[in-house]
């Protein structure tokens, strides 16, 4: 005689429903809700000159809450524009407010997220072996210290290290000296690097930038009257895939702690 009655039957369903319930309910609960920001790996879109103090957060953070953030570094405007065309940033921080003004007017960042990370200068800087010297005033004859050689700086139309140099040069009457002496870099470390390699005798770049690099030294500071304010504003980009991780990096980077790795890095501190 068969054993499989409609109530044995009813009973088998019922313990396979229970097993099922069970044994895979929960997998599906921990899918719900919203991320844990810890887990999530945040893009940064970061100005070239923020490197070593992004690469000491990014240690910081990951030796203290296993946190993690990926960063693209290059110049201000050429991250604006790639972000505008849809590359996947979380966290916008600009060497300048004129590419985050950039963004904000055309509704790609949060502007409640908006904040000034932290300020820097403008340096004059010749190879580390150099004996050039120069009194940095209106007037100075810095094109007589190239001798057949270029100024290295950053692109002086767009890049935000480009235009504070410009800016200084014209406010000092040395503009028209050398503009025809320039060697133009994509950003503020490839002009670094011009300088730190020989193939240029001269540079303007951040002070930090300067000090990041032990085969390069600073001629003179640029007098920070002559310039507009070099600041770093960032921002959680409106179309962030991680916008809570990336507001909590953001308030990593503006705690004491993150505040800290900037003023190790030569960076001054937000006015």
């Amino acid at each position: 005689m068969s054993q499989n009655t409609p109530s044995s039957r009813s009973i088998h369903f019922a313990i396979v429903a229970l097993f099922f319930a069970i044994g895979f309910a929960p997998a599906v609960r921990a899918q719900e809700g919203p991320p844990n920001a810890k887990s999530e790996t945040v893009t940064v879109f970061a100005a070239a000159s923020l490197k070593n103090v992004l690469d000491d957060a990014k240690n910081a953070m990951l030796s203290k809450s296993g946190a993690k953030f990926v960063a693209s570094f290059a110049a201000s405007s050429a991250l604006a524009k790639q972000i505008e065309q849809g590359a996947p940033a979380d966290l916008f921080i600009s060497a300048d407010t004129d590419w985050m003004d950039y963004l904000a007017g055309k509704n790609l960042i949060k502007p409640d997220t908006r904040t000034i990370l932290a300020t820097n200068s403008l340096v004059l800087i010749a190879p580390a072996a150099s004996p050039v010297a120069i009194d940095l005033k209106a007037g100075a004859d810095i094109a007589a210290l190239l001798g057949e050689g270029r100024l290295a700086v950053a692109d002086v139309k767009a890049v935000p290290a480009g235009k504070y140099a410009k800016a200084a040069l014209e406010n000092m009457k040395l503009w028209a000296s050398l503009e025809g002496r320039l060697a133009q870099a994509e950003n503020v470390r490839a002009a670094l690097a011009l300088v730190s390699r020989g193939e240029a005798p001269l540079g303007i770049v951040y002070g930090s930038d300067a000090r990041s690099d032990s085969n390069v030294r600073i001629v003179a500071a640029f007098p920070a009257d002559t310039h507009p304010p070099i600041v770093y504003p960032a921002a959680v980009t409106a179309n962030a895939r991680s916008p809570g991780a990336a507001a909590s990096l953001l308030g990593f980077l503006t705690s004491s702690e993150g505040r800290a790795l900037f003023v190790a890095q030569a960076f001054g501190p937000p006015d």
